[in-house]
């Protein structure tokens, strides 16, 4: 395989770029909406729009580099675009991360600079784990889940899928998050939450 292909030049793509240089992993170039008027992100290519993703996929393994917007459903139905074409998701994972030997972390995802995901710990396929979030021990991440900057996860948690976790939240030892919930910056969450929508606060 050639170079990776980021889908989404936004802020994130940036911080992907980041990671993927400090781990050696060569960038080819990057895919955005047709209406940009961007040439390119960090010195690096923007082939194109989406559209191009099958015709790429015979070369090049993708990775979604688009955040949190509203909810996590964009990178989930770019996930499933890339694969319908045949194409296969990288993972990427910063120089400065500290990931378990003993740790499972799905394709397509991304483990930001002075991330850490300790010993069982398992992360579904398409998540972001964003800069300096903590992943404890046995917790268990579902797909498409974004655990933005500083977050912690403590040891047995299970997130469902599509889950946003923000910026400093705390998941206290065990706790369970139902797939689509959106947990909000600083929170501490001791009980579990079994429903989806936007929570916030002590909870």
């Amino acid at each position: 395989m050639e170079g990776i292909i980021l889908v989404g030049g936004g802020g994130h793509c940036r911080s992907v770029i980041d990671a993927a240089e400090s781990a050696g992993i060569p960038v080819a170039g990057i895919l955005e909406r047709a209406e940009t008027e961007e040439t390119d992100v960090l010195g690096y290519p923007v082939l194109g729009d989406d559209d191009l993703i099958a015709s790429l996929a015979a070369r090049h393994e993708f990775v979604v580099t688009v955040g949190f917007i509203k909810d996590n459903r964009i990178r989930e139905r770019l996930h499933r675009r890339i694969k319908a074409a045949g194409g296969r998701l990288a993972t990427v994972i910063a120089s400065t991360a500290r990931v378990s030997p003993h740790a499972l972390i799905g394709e397509g995802s991304v483990v930001l600079h002075h991330a850490s995901i300790n010993a069982c710990a398992k992360i579904g396929e398409g998540c972001i784990v964003n800069t300096a979030a903590i992943i404890e021990h046995d917790a268990c991440i579902g797909e498409g889940c974004h655990v933005s900057t500083g977050a912690i996860i403590n040891g047995g948690c299970r997130v469902g899928d599509g889950v946003f976790i923000g910026s400093g939240s705390i998941l206290i030892q065990g706790v369970r998050i139902a797939s689509g919930a959106i947990i909000g910056a600083g929170s501490l969450v001791c009980h579990d939450v079994e429903s989806p929508g936007i929570i916030y606060g002590n909870i």
